[in-house]
């Protein structure tokens, strides 16, 4: 509660936020507000990628739905969210590495492995570079739970000079998503992993990290990160989740504005229940192997 009361003075003191020149047609566009809503609509399916979308997402692989169903991971199976760079630089496999689970010390913890032939890491970089600036390209990951997707304000998702990861660490992507029946407005703000102790060059891949947080005030409620790395036949995605950690970010007036205008929804039940860890595992599996079904057609295509 002390956060949340922190981050709402924080609102107040923003007053109006700056105003920030885009650089380009599509900045202009993807700075505009957009309603939100499920599936295609015909300004969508007129997309070059609309090809792309399914009428639903494909099901999780049968790990996932077997881990579902087994319950929580004993806590002393659980790594500590401070042990991460250390699991993501051991080239082997954890001891779970499909599940959820509660820490002791009260964190929510999920862990999901997906693989993915014919799928090469930068592709997942490219993606996450690409997807978040427009809610019809982030549709495509998870047809039946992905609703609406913009950026911050700002110029790094546009710049045609830099590099995929330069493109998505530091920005804020605004998605509003259906986990477990509850329809969400987060606010995930991209990072280095380097700030989690993760060296790349330890990783035959790539590592995406992020803190997730709610559209409407600058908390967050715990972090991401998704380990790419190579196999035989193209690559396999780690993912790890630790909720109930909390933290403010920098506020965001017109990102706040913009989640009112598109219809608040019922907050979620904090700290998180043991059992939203099931719904994350799920929505998780089904989201990763959909997308690596078609993402090498589309990074073809499009990249």
């Amino acid at each position: 509660m002390a956060l949340v009361k922190r981050a709402a003075m924080g609102i107040a003191a923003a007053g109006t936020a700056a105003a920030i020149r885009p650089l380009t047609r599509a900045a202009r566009a993807a700075s505009a507000d957009e309603p939100r809503y499920r599936g295609y609509r015909d300004a969508d399916l007129a997309q070059p990628y609309a090809k792309y979308m399914k009428a639903h997402t494909d099901p999780a692989p049968a790990p996932v739905h077997d881990a579902v169903a087994a319950g929580p991971v004993d806590p002393g199976l659980i790594p500590d969210r401070a042990a991460l760079a250390a699991e993501f630089h051991d080239p082997g496999y954890s001891p779970v590495e499909t599940g959820y689970g509660r820490t002791r010390s009260g964190q929510v913890w999920v862990a999901c492995l997906t693989d993915m032939p014919r799928v090469d890491p930068e592709m997942w970089d490219w993606w996450f570079a690409w997807h978040s600036v427009e809610s019809a390209r982030y549709k495509l990951w998870h047809p039946d739970g992905h609703r609406y997707s913009s950026l911050k304000a700002g110029p790094l998702a546009h710049r045609v000079d830099l590099q995929d990861r330069e493109r998505y660490r530091g920005t804020v992507s605004y998605v509003d998503e259906e986990i477990g029946g509850h329809l969400d407005e987060l606010a995930i703000t991209f990072r280095d992993p380097a700030a989690l102790g993760i060296d790349l060059d330890r990783v035959d891949g790539t590592v995406i990290c992020g803190r997730v947080g709610g559209a409407l005030l600058p908390v967050n409620v715990g972090m991401v990160c998704h380990q790419v790395r190579r196999t035989a036949t193209g690559s396999e995605m780690r993912s790890r989740f630790y909720l109930n950690v909390p933290s403010v970010r920098r506020p965001d007036l017109v990102g706040a504005l913009r989640a009112v205008r598109r219809g608040l929804t019922p907050p979620p039940r904090l700290p998180f229940p043991t059992a939203f860890g099931a719904d994350l595992l799920l929505h998780c599996g089904e989201e990763m192997h959909h997308l690596a079904q078609f993402l090498p057609e589309l990074h073809a295509e499009f990249s």
